[in-house]
């Protein structure tokens, strides 16, 4: 039986990817700390390792006997970055710093998550992987970093490593109270209750949104490469949707009247980020994305439908 570690696997994404490697029979270790993640999301069968992954101790033992590591442990939070600038970084590049050193006597294969935050406001949409990376965040300036020491772990140790940037992941599970969610859960939410959502600025601002299931099978086929370039591919649909767009579908799926309050535009938000998944979808051999609105559809019937 193959046993794989998920750091970070009590999370949103990992969870949902301990679910489907378990399914296929494969054994599931977790490396988690349970800040954000919870024990109740870890799946019957896997394995739970409490403890930081910065810790390299604690990362030598989770490796030991495992074919490889998704890694997925990370504070994706632009504003606990701003107020823990220190303690994030901590998390987010010293972690996966300690991962890729613990990988390097056995040169353990890592998959690992990076994100959309690393290319800042780009020039130019949809954004491919070439584009320029200038993040305006601690996170993605530590996603950035992450990349480049994979690049490290590939070139100089060996190590087999795949990026993936993740753009708007949603789905099933993301906790609409958690500060770390996305507006969907949040719209989600509160729209089914009929409760009224903020939209910044006039709500034009698009973003492109993939479901929690495709970010799972890119994991997957990520750790089948075992390349030796260390590559970096986009995880998203190639489809922009603004912010009001997605506030009106979610109030027509559950029949709701939508409640919107119009807040001053946020300070240095991106008006536009939509990914190009060409390169993923060829290299990976991804399938077409779930649609925005059936997606919506299984976050809906997970929280309960309409209220």
């Amino acid at each position: 039986m193959t046993t794989w570690l998920v750091t970070g696997g009590a999370g949103f994404i990992g969870s949902h990817l301990c679910e489907a490697l378990l399914a296929r029979g494969d054994a599931v270790r977790v490396l988690d700390d349970l800040s954000t993640g919870k024990r109740e999301n870890l799946p019957p069968g896997a394995m739970l390792i409490e403890g930081d992954v910065a810790d390299p101790a604690t990362v030598r033992a989770a490796l030991d006997g495992v074919a490889g590591c998704f890694h997925l442990a990370a504070i994706a939070s632009v504003e606990r970055g701003v107020t823990d600038w220190l303690g994030t970084h901590r998390a987010n590049l010293t972690g996966a710093i300690t991962v890729f050193d613990a990988a390097r006597p056995t040169r353990i294969p890592v998959v690992y998550a990076s994100s959309a935050a690393v290319y800042g406001d780009a020039a130019t949409v949809p954004i491919v992987e070439a584009a320029e990376r200038h993040p305006l965040s601690a996170y993605g300036a530590d996603k950035l970093g992450c990349e480049l020491h994979a690049r490290v772990a590939s070139h100089v140790h060996a190590i087999p490593t795949v990026g993936l940037r993740f753009f708007n992941v949603y789905g099933p599970r993301q906790d609409p109270r958690s500060p770390y969610s996305g507006v969907i859960s949040i719209f989600c939410e509160r729209i089914r209750r009929g409760a009224p959502i903020d939209i910044f600025g006039d709500g034009g601002q698009t973003r492109d949104f993939v479901y929690v299931a495709d970010v799972v099978t890119a994991l997957v086929a990520a750790m089948r490469l075992a390349p030796a370039d260390a590559p970096v591919f986009n995880v998203c649909t190639g489809t922009a949707t603004s912010v009001l767009d997605l506030a009106h579908t979610i109030a027509e799926l559950t029949g709701t009247l939508l409640d919107a309050r119009h807040r001053p535009p946020r300070a240095g938000e991106i008006r536009d980020s939509t990914g190009a998944p060409a390169l993923s979808r060829r290299i990976l051999g991804l399938a077409d994305p779930l649609s925005l609105r059936s997606g919506l559809g299984k976050v809906l019937d997970w929280m309960g439908g309409a209220v």
